[in-house]
């Protein structure tokens, strides 16, 4: 993760660990930022902040309660930075290369190419996948 992420402002989240979850992180989201973001910028926040709770709930165990934790931060500059935490894997989240007639698999080539950087911090409870949108 970046050295030197200073948050502005900050939210977090509990939703579902189902797929509805995604769209009310999603909603939770845009609500929160509009405004404060450029349109572009919200866009591609809201389409990582999907993507990642999505996988969250294909791939990864639920936390406690059957939730998954949303965290977002308006960082000092005017960038973005989106934590998702889950009860974790076995598998480490990854870009993997889907075949060409898949219908899902591209989630993180996704959240790659939007964010500026992307990464999993792992503890004890399980895993956090973050993004980081520059301003």
């Amino acid at each position: 993760m970046s050295t030197a992420v200073v948050a502005s402002k900050a939210w977090c989240v509990v939703v579902p660990h189902q797929p509805r979850g995604a769209r009310v992180a999603r909603r939770r989201l845009s609500t929160a930022l509009a405004g404060s973001v450029s349109r572009d910028r919200l866009a591609d926040a809201m389409a990582i902040a999907a993507e990642l709770v999505g996988n969250a709930v294909r791939h990864a165990a639920p936390l406690p309660g059957g939730v998954i934790r949303v965290a977002w931060r308006l960082l000092t500059g005017g960038g973005v930075l989106i934590r998702v935490t889950d009860g974790g894997s076995a598998k480490s989240p990854q870009v993997r290369p889907p075949s060409i007639d898949a219908v899902d698999g591209r989630g993180l080539a996704i959240v790659s190419a939007l964010a500026t950087s992307w990464g999993v911090d792992r503890d004890g409870l399980g895993q956090c996948v973050w993004a980081e949108l520059s301003s």
